[in-house]
């Protein structure tokens, strides 16, 4: 299920106004869907921001989840 804010046509790369599930976050990643919802419920919460529509349902902002990911780069050198 994926959710695009304010363009209806299908996309073929995730835009920057997407929303993806726990489970796409997890197939992007290459770890598993446990992996993604361990560092939800972790605290403190480790994994990307999300959004949390109902008790079951999450999505995840691409934006969100690129910035997140940056945020964790580390260079050779600064290692």
């Amino acid at each position: 299920m994926r959710l695009r804010l304010l363009d209806d046509t299908e996309p073929t790369t995730p835009s920057d106004t997407e929303f993806i599930t726990t489970e796409e976050l997890a197939k992007m990643l290459r770890v598993d869907p446990s992996s993604v919802r361990r560092w939800r419920t972790a605290r403190p919460a480790q994994g990307p921001p999300f959004i949390q529509l109902s008790e079951r349902v999450i999505m995840y902002s691409i934006t969100d989840v690129r910035e997140w990911l940056a945020s964790r780069r580390i260079t050779p050198e600064a290692a």
